[in-house]
Formats: structure tokens, C-alpha cells, sequence
């Protein structure tokens, strides 16, 4: 197996000019922390560098949560971080001078650093994998362009268009004209993801100004297809900024249009790479039911790792493609777990509950944990859930504060994801609801200021 210096010969052999190699580190909530490095420190990164190993309990703002117990209680020890093989490519940022490579942290032993969201994954993908089954994976990612002006009422706007000139005041679902406009911006992405070994695949304008999906292609790794996600948010930011637009994936930036979601679709294959989820005939096979069951059985209690933020729950309302309850069905994109229309080599279910906030590595673990319980445990799902039927089915949480407690009170999920790491996260983002609950906002003021 080649060495990363190996790697970092051939890169530097492609990319001659390279003057920096920035580091990247996915934190709780998905954001990159690391350092950039200077070419006088290339030969230095195979044996790595060093990080607290605090980033990972920091909350959205980059504060630390002492709570946690992983900064100044412990005092505050950094913890060697190594690169990835095969994630070495151009950063977003210069292409020419700036490379980007992945880190991982470890134990003092070596070991994998168990509070890394990479390594809360893992860990899944293997069990699976003593099974005798291979998770293949696709994630899809909505965003919005914004204008960076707000408008008169200091609120978010949609974007002008680079063609016409035009801002964006209606969205025209799958219209290819609505994507001719920023043709300019999704060419750019589509390169620049090509150059990063980023497998992009089709971008498609969603149903309000200004917001678009890009689908990344299957691929049989599941931790590359997140480190792909992590990738492919950020040169979409880098390549907005060019055109003078702001990107955010906020599950919800506008009140009266649909959020951002994270769809993850999954198959599973066998040793021999035939697809699991259909039967010789086509028809859906035991192990996909099975998956299905557990998924819903599970659900409940993931809640808060697919909706991490407050703002993840303003997604959740009805009306916006957004499912509410744990359900399944075909064809069908009102529910929480679809089966697309599928042939046998193909057949996968889509898990359409998590926001694009979500960090890619925790949601495609709820999701994975969800579907090895069922298999594992040779699970039964409900009735399908049918299109315009009252399904009797019970809401999944829908406040910050109770998907927390489902998941803090987990009976099921800490078989998968370690409670300790389950407890990381919910002191992390209790500490940032707290801080937000605590805020006086402008809408109180303007309601209770002259009434109360």
C-alpha cells in the first residue's frame, strides 16, 4: 500500500507550484477545522500533526464545550492526527498553489479517537461488513444561493441572475432554463469537484429562487462518500463567493420556501456485489424489509443527530416535502423512507429526514444503525404508508429540546453509537440551545414590548 509520501510526490509531480497544504478535520457539526501547512513542512505531514482534541466538542460557533470533558478539565492535550490516504487533492480555495488533504486523529496507542464523527461511523460500516455486506452509498445536498445584500428589511434574498439580471422571485423545479442562469457557478462546481476526484453528478434547481441539489454518484465507501459531502460543501461556498453569491445549507433560510435536505440513498451488496434489497425477480427481498423495520424502529431516536441546529426544526413542517412520522413507501417522497422507482440491481432506500446542516458522517451512521438493527434483529416494518392517507402513525420529535432527550434516553441506538460519544454530543448541543433559548430576540420585542 503506498505511503503518503508517495502520494504527495505524484500530487506534487501534477502540481508543481503548490505552496500550502491545508489540513481538514470535520468537526460535531460538520465544519472543517486544521492548519495550513508551508512547503517546508510537506515531508513532515506522513508523520502528522497535532491537534487538541477539544475540536471535537466544540459547538457552532468554535467555543469549546467544557462539559464535554475533552478541553481544560483534561488539560486541554492536543492528540496526533495522520493523513488519509487517497484524500490529497486541490483545495477549492487556488488550485495551483493550495492543496487540502484529510486528517484522522488518534489515540496515544494509535488507536482510532473514538469522539471523531469519522470514527463514529466506522465502526458500523465494519459490522456490516461481518455480515458479509457492503453499504453503497449516494448523498444528495440542496442549498441555496443568496444575494449578499439582505433586503430592506435586513432578511435574506434571492440571488441575481449571472445571464439575465434578473433576481430569482420564483423557483421552477427541475427547469433546465433556471439552471442556464447560474450555468456559469454550476460549471465552475462541476470542475472543480472533477479536480478533487469529487464524484458530482447531476445538479437539478429545486422549487424555490435560488436553491439547487447536486447528487453525488453511488460509490461501495461509505466514509469516502462523507469525506466527498464534506468536500463538496465547501468548494461550493468557495466557488459563490466568486460570483459575489453567499451558499448555505441551513435546513431552513426562508420561512415561506421548502429547507435544505440531506437525502442519503442506500443499497447493500453481498460479497460477490449483487444487490441485496431485490430478489432474483425483481420484487423486494426480506433484507430490505428488514432494513426498513429497523430504520423506523430506530428513527426516533436520531432525530437530533439528523437535525442538529434550531434551525433544523423549522424544516419540519408539513406541506414542504419534509416527512414528519417514521414511514415508508414507494415512489413516494412524502415519506421518511422511500423506495424509489428501482430495478433489481438498483432497488435502495432513500432516508429523506435529515437537514443539509447535518454532519454526513453522524447522519449516514443513524441511518446504517437504523438498517443493521432491523437485519440483525430480523425485523417486520408496518404497513406502507400511502400517498394522501391519514397514516396513524406517530410524529417524530419535532422540538431540539425532545430529540435530545429521545436521543440522550436511547434504548436502541447505543448498540451502534457508543453512548459515551451519544453523551458528547447531547451536552454539546444542549450547551448551544441553552445560549439560544437564552436570546432576546428582535420578534419578542416588536410582540411583548408595549403588550405584556
Amino acid at each position: 500500500m503506498p505511503k503518503f509520501t508517495e502520494e504527495l510526490a505524484d500530487y506534487l509531480e501534477r502540481y508543481p507550484q503548490t505552496e500550502y497544504i491545508d489540513t481538514l478535520l470535520p468537526d460535531i457539526n460538520g465544519f472543517v477545522r486544521g492548519k495550513r501547512l508551508p512547503a517546508s513542512s510537506f515531508k513532515k505531514i506522513e508523520n502528522g500533526c497535532y491537534l487538541p482534541c477539544s475540536v471535537f466538542s466544540l459547538d457552532i460557533t468554535g467555543v469549546t464545550i467544557e462539559e464535554a470533558g475533552l478541553g481544560m478539565t483534561i488539560g486541554e492535550p492536543d492528540n496526533l492526527c495522520l493523513p488519509l490516504l487517497g484524500t490529497l487533492a486541490p483545495s477549492a480555495t487556488d488550485p495551483e498553489k493550495i492543496a487540502q488533504v484529510f486528517l484522522t486523529m488518534v489515540n496515544e496507542e494509535g488507536s482510532d479517537f473514538p469522539y471523531e464523527p469519522r470514527n463514529v461511523l466506522k465502526p458500523i460500516v465494519e459490522r456490516f461488513n461481518g455480515l458479509g455486506l457492503n453499504p453503497v452509498v449516494a448523498l444528495e445536498l440542496e442549498f441555496y444561493l443568496v444575494d449578499p445584500e439582505r433586503n430592506k428589511e435586513g432578511t435574506l434574498q434571492p440571488p441575481i441572475g449571472c445571464v439575465s439580471g434578473v433576481r430569482e422571485t420564483m423557483g421552477q423545479v427541475y427547469s433546465v432554463d433556471g439552471l442556464g442562469d447560474f450555468a456559469g457557478f454550476l460549471n465552475d462546481v462541476n470542475q472543480l469537484a472533477k479536480s478533487q476526484g469529487v464524484p458530482a453528478d447531476s445538479a437539478v434547481a429545486e422549487a424555490a429562487p435560488g436553491q439547487f441539489e447536486i447528487n453525488l454518484k453511488h460509490g461501495d465507501d461509505p466514509l469516502a462518500a462523507c469525506d466527498h459531502a464534506i468536500m463538496l460543501k465547501r468548494l461550493i461556498r468557495e466557488v459563490a463567493a466568486r460570483y459575489n453569491y453567499e451558499a448555505t445549507f441551513m435546513a431552513k433560510p426562508y420561512e415561506e420556501h421548502p429547507g435544505n435536505g440531506l437525502h442519503i440513498h442506500v443499497s447493500l451488496q453481498d460479497d460477490v456485489g449483487e444487490n441485496v434489497f431485490a430478489n432474483s425477480d425483481g420484487e423486494d427481498s426480506v433484507l430490505l424489509r428488514q432494513a426498513i423495520a429497523g430504520s423506523i424502529e430506530l428513527m426516533p431516536e436520531t432525530v437530533a443527530l439528523l437535525c442538529p441546529n434550531v434551525n433544523s426544526y423549522r424544516r419540519l413542517v408539513p406541506d414542504m416535502y419534509v416527512p414528519l412520522q417514521a414511514c415508508w413507501g414507494h415512489n413516494n417522497r412524502t415519506v421518511s423512507l422511500r423506495i424509489p422507482v428501482s430495478g433489481r440491481e438498483d432497488r435502495r432506500i432513500e432516508h429523506r429526514v435529515a437537514g443539509a446542516d447535518a454532519n454526513p458522517y453522524l447522519t449516514l451512521a443513524s441511518v446504517l444503525a437504523g438498517m443493521l438493527y432491523g437485519i440483525e434483529n430480523e425485523l417486520v416494518p408496518p404497513a406502507e404508508a400511502l400517498p394522501g392517507a391519514d397514516n396513524d402513525m406517530p410524529l417524530l420529535p419535532h422540538r431540539p429540546a425532545d430529540a435530545l432527550s429521545r436521543l440522550a434516553g436511547n434504548q436502541l441506538l447505543k448498540h451502534y453509537i457508543p453512548q459515551s460519544y451519544i453523551d458528547l454530543y447531547t451536552v454539546c448541543k444542549r450547551a448551544e440551545l441553552q445560549q439560544f433559548e437564552s436570546h432576546i430576540t428582535a420578534l419578542e420585542t416588536s410582540l411583548l414590548l408595549k403588550t405584556a
